[in-house]
């Protein structure tokens, strides 16, 4: 079962305690984030998922987009780069990514640089899902980045991806923290009853979700 799948454009914070409690929040001023801050209880963290449809020409654009929002760890999907590294892409932000292919998939993700030297282990699973693990005060920290079949992909397809991220899902640990930062390809539909906060109101016929 997915834990949770974060979005960027709600600002969303992770807070990461020493303990056994996983906060999440949504903090919307400024204020309020100060506030959190002086707690000194917490780690706060801006993590997003992105569709970049490619990322040739376009590093320096998303390191300084990331900056501009404040976004220390980004799931990028499609990105269309073809192999298994990890470089930095300017502005003190590293991409890890993995792809078979430089005309379709990829997944990655990019960290701010002082949470890389926190990275324990990367599995590149497949051109649709990577994972990688963390260790931030003590907490343990899985970041997973997926890309879902389009509606169009053969069945066989949809059902190598969902169980791949099955097999990701129960690789991690009992204690340790998920986060899934994914496109999943799916139809938010008509209407935001009860997801206000998230997404606006007009869209395209039913969800599929």
């Amino acid at each position: 079962m997915f834990r949770t799948a974060v979005g960027l454009e709600g600002n969303l914070v992770m807070k990461l305690t020493r303990g056994r409690r996983w906060k999440l929040g949504y903090c919307w001023s400024k204020k309020q984030r100060r506030k959190e801050k002086r707690k000194g209880k917490s780690v706060g963290l801006r993590i997003g998922t992105l569709n970049v449809g490619t990322m040739t020409g376009k590093g320096r654009e998303l390191a300084d987009m990331m900056e501009r929002r404040k976004v220390d760890i980004l799931c990028v999907q499609e990105t269309r780069w073809k192999g298994s590294k990890a470089r930095s892409i300017g502005a003190g932000f590293k991409l890890f990514y993995y792809g078979v292919d430089s005309k379709r998939n990829g997944v990655g993700v990019v960290l701010k640089e002082e949470f890389v030297r926190n990275v324990l282990e990367v599995k590149r699973v497949s051109d649709r899902v990577m994972s990688l693990k963390l260790e931030i005060e003590k907490v343990m920290l899985n970041v997973v980045s997926g890309y879902a079949p389009q509606v169009g992909c053969e069945l066989e397809e949809k059902e190598r991806f969902w169980s791949e991220l099955d097999e990701v899902m129960e690789s991690i640990a009992t204690g340790e923290r998920l986060v899934i930062g994914a496109d999943f390809n799916g139809h938010v539909g008509e209407g935001n009853r009860s997801d206000e906060e998230v997404m606006g109101k007009f869209g395209v016929k039913k969800r599929n979700l």
